[in-house]
């Protein structure tokens, strides 16, 4: 079926390689955008949920994707002014309906700013993600220009599915990205340590002195240039590894 097919779809993208988060919402909102029927625009919002002293919670948005950019200007004045579908539904961890936010009284000022940005009728399901992130949230909202134009059965059943199918690619999306900065984190750390250790050899070589006599060395140098260690250690590498001058020498006189 066709709805399943959808879903499916979105929530392969989290697990397509170098996927990042932000790149998934972006795909998923146009997916939506194009596959839901009656939507003209759709947004994804990742939540973060953060505890005030007093143990007071509130969502704050980490990222989101928007396929229309008068969507994402009607949500950043939702999230300015804490009225609108998107926020009420992060806020009350339920879904939320508009059929006309003409005839709709709950967020009297949103409604100019809904109208003028083409944001007319609209369903948004909340969604938790899974895993270790029981602090995060995902709001899947499809929206529409014209009032009226979801029917509820499909459409709501269709909601509630791509927010769950969101949510996990979400979370695959995230857990790649964080395996992958850490990988870049240790190819940064093995590099800055083989760089180290050569120039320690060169200082040992030059001054005939332990290890950590040279590293002792580098580090005097760091200091007083108000420089990293690595940085010290790969300049000294260059100096001494790159291409050395040609000397001329003179030709004998006949």
């Amino acid at each position: 079926m066709w709805i399943e097919h959808l879903a499916r779809d979105i929530g392969a993208l989290g697990q397509e390689e170098n996927t990042t988060p932000e790149r998934a919402l972006d795909q998923m909102s146009r997916a939506a955008a194009w596959g839901v029927p009656g939507c003209s625009a759709s947004l994804v919002v990742l939540w973060r949920e953060v505890v005030a002293p007093d143990g007071t919670g509130r969502h704050v948005v980490s990222d989101y994707g928007a396929s229309h950019s008068d969507l994402s200007e009607a949500f950043e004045y939702q999230y300015t002014t804490d009225q609108g579908p998107t926020v009420e539904a992060v806020r009350e961890m339920r879904r939320v309906r508009v059929s006309d936010v003409l005839r709709d009284q709950r967020w009297p000022g949103y409604t100019s700013m809904a109208v003028q940005c083409g944001d007319r009728s609209s369903i948004t399901q909340p969604s938790k993600l899974p895993g270790e992130a029981e602090d995060r949230v995902l709001t899947f909202g499809v929206h529409s220009g014209r009032a009226d134009a979801f029917d509820e059965e499909v459409v709501t059943h269709l909601t509630a599915l791509l927010a769950e199918h969101a949510a996990m690619a979400l979370h695959t999306a995230g857990r790649q990205a964080d395996a992958a900065r850490e990988s870049a984190h240790m190819r940064r750390a093995m590099s800055a340590r083989t760089v180290i250790d050569q120039a320690k050899g060169i200082i040992m070589h030059a001054r005939g002195c332990d290890a950590d006599t040279a590293f002792a060395a580098l580090r005097e140098v760091a200091q007083r240039n108000r420089k990293r260690v690595v940085e010290v250690a790969r300049d000294l590498v260059a100096e001494n590894t790159g291409p050395q001058p040609r000397t001329r020498g003179r030709g004998r006189r006949g």
